[in-house]
């Protein structure tokens, strides 16, 4: 399962959501980091963050061939 990392109000955020879409990358969840300090102390400003069920984590900028390259070695959905 992937996991997109991402803060309210982040356009940076949205264009993430929709280069998943147009990879099709399937189901992700989505982590807010806003009202986590925790989350917020180690993220910052990387948002967006792709990561998955291995804890690797793809940070923006990326596109559908990175998430496509993400997601082969992960052994997900490549499109």
């Amino acid at each position: 399962m992937l996991e997109l990392i991402l803060r309210d109000d982040c356009r940076l955020c949205d264009e993430a959501i929709a280069v998943l879409a147009a990879a099709r990358a399937g189901d992700f969840s989505s982590l807010w980091v806003d009202d986590d300090p925790a989350l917020t102390a180690r993220y910052g400003e990387r948002v967006p963050v792709l990561r998955d069920r291995r804890g690797r984590e793809l940070d923006w900028p990326f596109d559908v061939a990175a998430v496509r390259a993400f997601l082969a070695a992960a052994g997900g959905p490549a499109g």
